[in-house]
């Protein structure tokens, strides 16, 4: 059932391209007979038109662009989120809140569905964590750019005497993968711990221990999830998360070792520094891989990162 849904969801996708370069044609040569009225009938009033038009056909090829390099084996996949607040505090915590919002913002504006299968608070603001899986075509194609450290630079709400605080959250970003895949898990490789669920659940989070939490002892990876109602649901998608992640630093050792082939120089590695964004003295958001780069913070923080996506997806394939 699941491999059938599979290759309809490729259908899909494949039809949708399809469409969009449809579209792109007949709005090439829209644009081209505009301009012939324009020019015969010497009416200068189309220009701005023609302009608005022009532009509109221009995103639409990039953004149909950037998609054809998401050929990855599973790039098509849902994205599964972690954010963690580095070390600051409150600040820190803060930060990984504004991270968690600025991804489901960007994900709105793609026309995805956002989960939320695990988080803790801070002990004063914001998170200290938090798991979200992005359900959508090309989801993990798309934030897979987005895994590494994220650096702020403000003057930090939480402090008194107005100083300026830089802190760390790190973003690790795994592709959803089905049951039927090739990552076997042997049961005697995994410890499972039940706890109660935090957060929202009213009586049925104070009476039952529904949460769980799978540490994998050869890796030392751990994954959690309390987001469902029972502990049965908790446990599979718990699973999932394990498989997703283990997969993940497959993908990862496959990665540097074409890098060490190439004699690549890029940075691949988790745990580096990608992006930088600074609220105070100046506003510059600006990632250290690509050298894309905006002033305008706000916009970002409202999930405008495609700049950034883009950048990559194009980075990793010159």
């Amino acid at each position: 059932m699941e491999k059938s849904q599979k290759v309809l969801q490729q259908l899909k996708g494949l039809k949708n391209k399809v469409s969009r370069y449809e579209n792109l044609v007949t709005a090439y040569e829209d644009i081209l007979t505009l301009i012939e009225i324009g020019t015969e009938e010497e009416d200068a009033s189309v220009i701005p038109e023609v302009e608005q038009m022009a532009q509109e056909f221009k995103n639409e090829y990039e953004d149909l662009k950037i998609s054809t390099l998401l050929d990855g084996e599973y790039d098509r996949n849902n994205a599964i989120v972690t954010l963690h607040s580095g070390a600051g505090g409150t600040e820190a915590c803060d930060w990984t809140n504004m991270l968690f919002r600025m991804y489901t913002k960007w994900a709105e504006k793609a026309g995805f569905t956002v989960e939320v299968l695990d988080s803790l608070d801070g002990d004063e603001a914001g998170l200290k964590s938090v798991t979200i899986q992005v359900n959508g075509e090309n989801a993990y194609g798309y934030l897979k750019a987005e895994k590494g450290i994220h650096r702020l630079v403000r003057v930090s709400p939480f402090d008194s005497s107005g100083r300026r605080h830089t802190s760390f959250a790190s973003c690790d970003v795994m592709p959803e993968i089905e049951n039927d895949t090739d990552i076997q898990v042997n049961p005697e490789d995994i410890r499972v711990d039940t706890y109660r669920a935090s957060g929202a659940g009213g009586q049925h989070v104070n009476k039952t221990s529904s949460a769980i939490r799978i540490t994998h002892n050869p890796t030392g990876i751990v994954v959690q999830c309390q987001d469902e109602r029972s502990q049965f649901s908790n446990k599979d998608r718990a699973m999932k998360m394990l498989k997703s992640k283990l997969l993940s630093l497959k993908i990862e050792e496959q990665m540097k070792k074409l890098a060490e082939i190439r004699g690549d120089v890029k940075e691949i590695g988790w745990g580096s520094q990608i992006r930088s964004y600074v609220f105070m003295p100046y506003t510059l958001v600006k990632d250290h891989r690509t050298g894309a780069e905006t002033g305008n913070v706000q916009a970002v923080m409202d999930g405008g990162i495609d700049i950034f996506i883009n950048a990559y997806l194009s980075w990793i394939h010159s």
